[in-house]
């Protein structure tokens, strides 16, 4: 099926100004100022007045729900394919948590496969905070290798909720990881949740001082947590990644470190259907709400609206950035011949997101999704 996007100001994320797009099924074929396409059957959609990016890369999501940190009740539902459409998101990551003795790596992988059958493309990581790390196979790098969906292992450190994973064991879960990645041609990365605790990422710092396991494969998210830590290792070549909440404020922190970082270490993502706990002193519970998958999205129009950054300067940590650290680029987080067709259409001077379309298939028009999964309402 062919379909002819015609007259929308284009953000590939560079500004390449008013461009047609030529979609056959599934792929980008061509993008050009003017295209004369009339093969019988082709949709042409005008998008005149309208800005077209690429779909939002949200590399978090607890896609089964998280949370529980307040006993079985306070466990977050997972996610909608209603809910990602909303948010933008035309690829997703999904990650357990806190929470791995009523969840499992093999409920995860199994929604990655239904969100990849119902049009997204999925992937997730297996682990969770737990140590060792909860697997499909018995083996993180088995996982990695041989499980498609699985690009690399989730951990926890400098938390109070963290499995007491030690330097040593962190050293050696990377390792497995970074092998992994190389024989199955995967990222092979250690995604790591990273608390507000008093270690920081100086476990990590010395890994990669006394290892020759390279900086990108440490993957730390919730960078607001310790952003002198970020910083130090945004600078030495690794990726950074902030959680997109409150997206006002996110994007006032991300504005002035990305003003410092390295062109390109940053990224964003949601922790859509993950709880958000608050704790006291004490490292008490005295609060708990759950993530929202648009907040990526938000998070990124804020970037521009609010803090006066160039569109596209606000697009990089949602799209080529986050394609790029996950190797996914230029397949995603760009709009170019041979690209996936993941495309959002913003309407307006508030950037309302207003048509989506993943892997070539429409999933929101008029502002509304048109899609829903197997058994939403």
């Amino acid at each position: 099926m062919f379909r002819l996007l015609k007259n929308g100001d284009v953000y590939a994320p560079e500004h390449i100004g008013k461009a047609d797009i030529l979609i056959c099924n599934d792929k980008i074929v061509d993008i050009a100022e003017h295209i004369d396409f009339d093969y019988p059957g082709t949709e042409v959609v005008d998008l005149e007045g309208r800005k077209v990016i690429p779909g939002v890369i949200d590399q978090h999501i607890h896609v089964t729900g998280g949370g529980g940190e307040s006993g079985f009740t306070s466990k977050v539902t997972e996610v909608g394919l209603s809910d990602l459409v909303r948010g933008g998101v035309c690829t997703v990551v999904g990650v357990l948590g806190t929470d791995s003795i009523s969840r499992n790596v093999e409920s995860l992988l199994a929604k990655v496969k239904a969100l990849n059958e119902e049009g997204l493309t999925a992937y997730c990581y297996t682990g969770s905070y737990d140590y060792p790390s909860p697997t499909v196979t018995g083996s993180v790098g088995r996982d990695i290798a041989l499980i498609d969906e699985v690009i690399g292992v989730k951990i926890c450190i400098s938390d109070h909720r963290y499995a007491g994973i030690t330097r040593k064991e962190l050293t050696k879960l990377a390792a497995a990881a970074r092998v992994a990645g190389l024989v199955g041609k995967k990222p092979g990365v250690v995604h790591i949740h990273m608390g507000a605790g008093k270690k920081g990422l100086k476990d990590v710092f010395k890994i990669i001082e006394k290892t020759d396991i390279p900086v990108k494969t440490f993957r730390p998210t919730h960078a607001k947590n310790n952003l002198k830590d970020m910083m130090k290792l945004a600078k030495m070549g690794g990726y950074v990644d902030f959680t997109a909440s409150p997206p006002s404020g996110c994007a006032g922190i991300m504005k002035e470190f990305m003003a410092e970082a390295p062109d390109g270490s940053v990224t964003m993502s949601s922790d859509s259907n993950g709880s958000m706990p608050v704790w006291n002193e004490k490292n008490e519970l005295i609060g708990i709400k759950a993530a929202e998958s648009t907040g990526v999205y938000e998070t990124m129009v804020a970037l521009h609206l609010e803090q006066g950054l160039p569109l596209e300067e606000a697009l990089k940590p949602c799209t080529v950035n986050v394609a790029k650290a996950l190797n996914l680029y230029p397949r995603k987080g760009c709009l170019k011949p041979d690209s996936d067709a993941d495309i959002l259409v913003l309407d307006g001077d508030e950037l309302k997101l207003y048509e989506m379309y993943a892997k070539g298939k429409k999933m929101m028009a008029e502002g509304k999704p048109i899609v829903k999964g197997y058994f939403e309402k």
